[in-house]
């Protein structure tokens, strides 16, 4: 086990900044609940292997648009579900796991690990960030009988006040409940879901996520620190190596299509060069000349041409040099939901794109 410090911290939120695919959260309440973690406690992270074989696990998250105008998430919000969900559950919960990889979401468990105890497993629902719960649910969209609890704690207090929800039923529709929570209340929420034996964590997660991103981080951290002007070439360099990632095109940004928060979704499109890039919170494909060059659950990368840093959809300024990275799905931990029917066929529908006939053949491992 590893006991998570302020330099785990900063490597997550960095790391976790290129598996965001331009959602995943956001960097300035990433650092702030990776320093508050570390400073007030002792976080700690462990392997599959290091926990109880009969130990329960359940999945963290914030859920929303990280464009939405309004959104309020406290740090408490994240302790008070996953409190509630201790509380309703019948079976006691030892550790818990991130929904996905992410500016902030990497150290989503954090904060609970230092206040209440539980374990921060080295595992996620999905390597990268994706725009629905189902993508970060393990399979258990299609497990038979299994009846999740999901819990959900936060909202705009200035809007809305404090909203706290337990829902209890399947995952696909506790899903889509949660989703239009978040959007009620100020357009993100904090929850606490899906408890689930370890054992079928480990047959569907995907494994070392976190280490993944704390490596990738503290790369592109070194490179950065190492030269004398933070060359972003010696960033992106850095950020292909660890992750298997290669470069599409290097140019400016533009917006195919604009920018539309809705239903809890932000979409959109980018072009770089000959290369489009759609959006539904993160980037899901790219495409060019018709033909789809990469596709969700593809790692999907918009780094800053001046520093070599991750781009948030959010922060896209029409004009901006900008390089597309993207690294094949099946060199990277793969999760079972992150090849779902039912999950990545929402996202068919939603985006108005195919998916399903992309997906990649290997199984998990």
């Amino acid at each position: 086990m590893r006991e998570l410090t302020s330099d785990d911290a900063r490597h997550a939120v960095l790391g976790g900044g290129v598996f965001a695919c331009g959602g995943g959260g956001w960097r300035r309440h990433g650092e702030l609940m990776g320093m508050m973690a570390t400073s007030m406690g002792r976080p700690v992270l462990a392997t599959a292997d290091e926990l109880p074989a009969d130990s329960w696990v359940a999945t963290v998250a914030a859920i929303g648009a990280p464009a939405s105008k309004n959104w309020e998430i406290q740090p408490v919000d994240y302790v008070h579900a996953l409190q509630t969900l201790i509380e309703v559950c019948e079976h006691p919960i030892a550790a818990v796991i991130t929904g996905q990889n992410g500016y902030s979401t990497t150290v989503n468990g954090w904060i609970q690990s230092a206040v209440l105890g539980v374990k921060v497993l080295d595992a996620a629902g999905d390597v990268r960030a994706h725009p629905t719960g189902k993508l970060g649910s393990l399979g258990l969209t299609s497990r038979p009988g299994y009846r999740t609890t999901q819990v959900v704690s936060g909202g705009n207090r200035a809007l809305h006040g404090h909203f706290l929800s337990v829902n209890e039923g399947s995952v696909a529709t506790c899903d889509d409940v949660l989703r239009d929570i978040s959007v009620r209340t100020g357009g993100f929420i904090a929850s606490a879901r899906n408890p689930v034996e370890l054992s079928w964590v480990r047959e569907n997660a995907a494994l070392g996520s976190i280490s993944l991103a704390l490596d990738l981080g503290a790369a592109m951290e070194r490179v950065a620190l190492g030269t004398s002007t933070g060359s972003a070439g010696a960033v992106i360099d850095a950020v292909c190596a660890t992750i298997g990632g290669k470069v599409l095109a290097r140019g400016e940004l533009r917006h195919e299509v604009p920018l539309d928060t809705r239903g809890g979704f932000d979409h959109g499109t980018f072009r770089i060069g000959e290369y489009t890039v759609p959006y539904l919170n993160e980037f899901m494909a790219v495409i060019a000349d018709g033909e789809r060059v990469a596709s969700y659950p593809d790692t999907i990368a918009i780094l800053h041409a001046g520093d070599g840093l991750p781009l948030a959809v959010e922060h896209a300024r029409e004009g901006m040099p900008v390089v597309l990275v993207t690294a094949d799905a099946t060199g990277l931990p793969l999760s079972s939901s992150a090849l779902d029917p039912v999950a990545v066929g929402e996202c068919e529908d939603l985006l108005g794109i195919e998916f399903l006939r992309y997906l990649p053949a290997k199984a998990p491992a």
